[in-house]
């Protein structure tokens, strides 16, 4: 099985990558912008161009994990809504029987309401660039007529985890102040509550659609089954860290959170569909995050 991972660079396409090359008899194809078996960029390719390159690798599944999570709305429009587009274009020419598994964003969804998880025909109402690029690319992938699966993917965390994230960032906080009981990290708002997933059960959900027989749903929400305080995510980090010093909240944190307090997917369709649930919990996550394991 000749599977073309888009993005395998990134935090989430390292873990899917490595996790399908488990796959037996698969043979991964590196797709990306620089240093990659087939040169692709998403961002600016042309479909024809695109399509050519989709023919040499003549994949019998596409996973595209390339994706923007910050910057400005232009940069996230042309990632995140435009390089699906284009994919999806270029693969009807080269490549329609392939399957593709695109990954998406529980951010679509934009603020739930508490106590509710929110199921795959839950209206979407992002409040940010991010969320609402990431829709558009949902809608480009989902209305392309290919058979293809959109895994609408929580708040990841786990090994290797990025600076840009907060469990990443708090990491980085950690390991600076060490034990200094004097130490004093100062916070925004911790208050808002959100879905967090490990990253090598976000793999396995990659793996299991990859591989899985007949047609699956448009889209599937990939989460750890439930909201968690943000608050328990740092301070679960800190114990971990024997961090003796003193964590403030101050200030309205970030923009998102404001807008969007209280996040929670449900996961009972992707359960059905590919017989997923997450392996792995909050706690198991940090502790893979804090000792820096696979």
């Amino acid at each position: 099985m000749r599977i073309l991972v888009l993005g395998g660079t990134g935090y989430l396409g390292r873990h899917v990558a490595e996790r399908l090359r488990t796959l037996p008899g698969a043979r991964l194809l590196a797709g990306g912008r620089t240093r990659a078996e087939y040169a692709v960029d998403l961002a600016t390719d042309r479909p024809e161009r695109l399509a050519k390159t989709l023919a040499a690798a003549a994949p019998d599944a596409v996973v595209n994990c390339a994706g923007a999570t910050g910057g400005d709305p232009v940069t996230l429009a042309e990632v995140n809504a435009r390089g699906p587009a284009v994919l999806c274009a270029a693969l009807r020419e080269a490549a329609p029987a392939a399957r593709l598994v695109h990954l998406g964003s529980a951010a679509e969804y934009g603020p739930g309401t508490p106590g509710v998880p929110v199921t795959e025909s839950a209206p979407a109402r992002p409040v940010t660039p991010y969320g609402a690029t990431k829709l558009a690319g949902t809608l480009a992938v989902a209305s392309a007529g290919l058979d293809a699966v959109v895994l609408r993917i929580g708040n990841p965390v786990g090994p290797g985890a990025p600076a840009a994230s907060l469990p990443g960032r708090m990491a980085a906080l950690l390991r600076t102040a060490g034990s200094d009981p004097g130490a004093v990290l100062r916070l925004g708002d911790l208050s808002a509550y959100r879905d967090f997933v490990d990253v090598r059960d976000v793999a396995q959900a990659v793996a299991l659609a990859v591989t899985a027989p007949g047609p699956l749903p448009s889209v599937l929400n990939i989460g750890g089954g439930g909201a968690v305080p943000v608050r328990d995510l740092v301070r679960g980090l800190a114990r971990l860290a024997g961090f003796r010093g003193q964590l403030e909240e101050c200030g309205d944190g970030s923009a998102r959170s404001a807008q969007v307090s209280w996040q929670c997917s449900d996961i009972g369709a992707v359960e059905r569909a590919l017989g997923w649930r997450p392996d792995h919990g909050l706690a198991d996550a940090l502790g893979a995050l804090w000792a820096g394991t696979p």
